[in-house]
């Protein structure tokens, strides 16, 4: 006779299931197993549709893209021409801003007691705690500080791209908008900052989840989000104006349609709209106790980035007189040019959307522009276009239109998005 396998009956062979579990005594509970993390995986991407993982695979294909060049660019522009060892390809990434994170969150803001008062200050509290905060968690897992960051941007971009081709699908009538808007946001001249160690991709990654959020009238998930955007950037109050206003609008249109129980809730979400103000709020009582300066962080934007308050014709001939003039290299001469651009675009846009009657997507845009350019002169314009997600929605739409647009579009953005890559990753200012 032959031996049976444990949990198999001698009539099939089958398997047996096990038998339930019985509590020992009355009341208690018994524990169910733990979901298998590919279970859980799999329930996460059940939920992605056929468009969203088109969105997803145009974007790990940017980013491949993006790795090659960073990759040649180590090789083809080192620092020293006469050199034979060709640098990290982490190092590439590892630029400008990005240091100031990582000195943040390697050292903290004020380390050994140090502070504006100190001889060469990097006036590293202008930058807000969220990313180097969520990238010294990061690090505790991913010991290389470049290599977390550049994780913290992959998985944040990953989210910002399909919160943005939802947002699309919701205003295009096609499928084919989100794809396309995913397309030229990705192909966006300053789309290597999205995968750098800088704050875009993570600021979007709260941002455009809480205006879908806001768009779809879930006004306390929409504060949520929203307040963690303004843990990364100023910006984040900007969009908080935004969606008060869209929270506001939605009110006025039903206000005939309202009832006394839909106006206490309708009051209890307004109080939401108050919660992104408290990040703000709380780094600045935190740079308070520190140096007693509750805008210690707007004066160290002052101090480091030349952001003292000028009229807007005062930045305008500043810029043109360092875009133009003789006073600058040519490759910075070039970046303000860029800025000049950059401010053109963004008054055109905020002129369409006023005349579609877009007003909180108007607001949003209009606080940037005016926040960009009353500085000295114009600073990282180009690169706040990232968080304009109405741009890349509208020349989505306009693309679909108009087709030749597209190809006009990708023509231009693909060279110039090249080198503004190849200047970042070869360490060269690039906004």
């Amino acid at each position: 006779m032959s031996t049976l396998s444990p949990g198999l009956r001698p009539s099939d062979d089958r398997p047996v299931p096990p038998e339930p579990r019985t509590p020992s005594r009355p009341g208690q509970r018994i524990a169910e197993p733990a979901e298998p993390r590919a279970g859980r995986l799999r329930r996460v991407a059940a939920r992605l549709t056929p468009a969203d993982r088109a969105v997803l695979w145009l974007y790990l294909l940017t980013r491949i893209s993006l790795w090659i060049t960073a990759h040649f660019a180590r090789r083809l522009f080192p620092a020293r021409p006469d050199t034979r060892e060709a640098a990290p390809v982490l190092a590439s990434f590892q630029r400008w801003d990005a240091n100031h994170y990582l000195h943040i969150a390697r050292d903290g803001y004020f380390p050994a007691g140090t502070g504006p008062w100190t001889n060469g200050w990097d006036n590293r509290e202008a930058f807000f705690p969220g990313y180097p905060f969520l990238l010294r968690a990061v690090h505790t897992v991913v010991p290389d500080w470049t290599a977390a960051g550049l994780l913290i941007s992959f998985v944040a971009g990953a989210v910002a791209v399909l919160a943005l081709a939802r947002i699309a699908r919701a205003y295009l009538p096609e499928d084919a908008g989100g794809r396309r808007t995913a397309v030229l946001f990705l192909l966006s001249p300053c789309a290597v900052f999205l995968a750098a160690g800088y704050t875009e991709a993570l600021f979007l990654a709260f941002a455009l989840p809480a205006w879908l959020a806001a768009v779809r009238h879930r006004w306390a998930l929409a504060a949520v989000l929203t307040a963690l955007a303004t843990t990364v950037r100023v910006s984040g109050l900007f969009l908080a104006a935004a969606i008060a206003l869209l929270f506001a609008l939605a009110v006025w249109e039903k206000r005939d349609q309202q009832r006394d129980e839909q106006g206490r809730r309708s009051l209890r979400a307004a109080g939401w709209m108050l919660l992104p103000a408290l990040p703000p709020v709380v780094y600045s009582w935190y740079l308070h106790a520190h140096t007693g300066d509750w805008m210690a962080w707007k004066h160290a934007q002052e101090r480091g980035w030349y952001r003292t308050f000028h009229t807007p014709w005062e930045a305008w001939s500043n810029t043109w007189n360092a875009a133009f003039g003789p006073t600058q290299t040519t490759g910075y001469a070039l970046m303000f040019q860029a800025e000049i651009v950059a401010m053109l675009v963004g008054l055109a846009l905020v002129g369409v959307l006023l005349y579609r009657r877009r007003w909180p997507e108007a607001l949003y845009v209009a606080l940037s522009l005016w926040a960009l350019g009353t500085s000295y002169w114009y600073t990282s314009i180009p690169r706040a276009t990232l968080l304009w997600w109405p741009l890349w929605i509208g020349l989505a739409a306009l693309s679909l239109r108009r087709p030749w647009f597209r190809t006009a579009y990708l023509s231009v953005a693909v060279p110039v998005t090249t080198l503004v890559a190849l200047t970042f990753l070869t360490g060269r200012w690039a906004g």
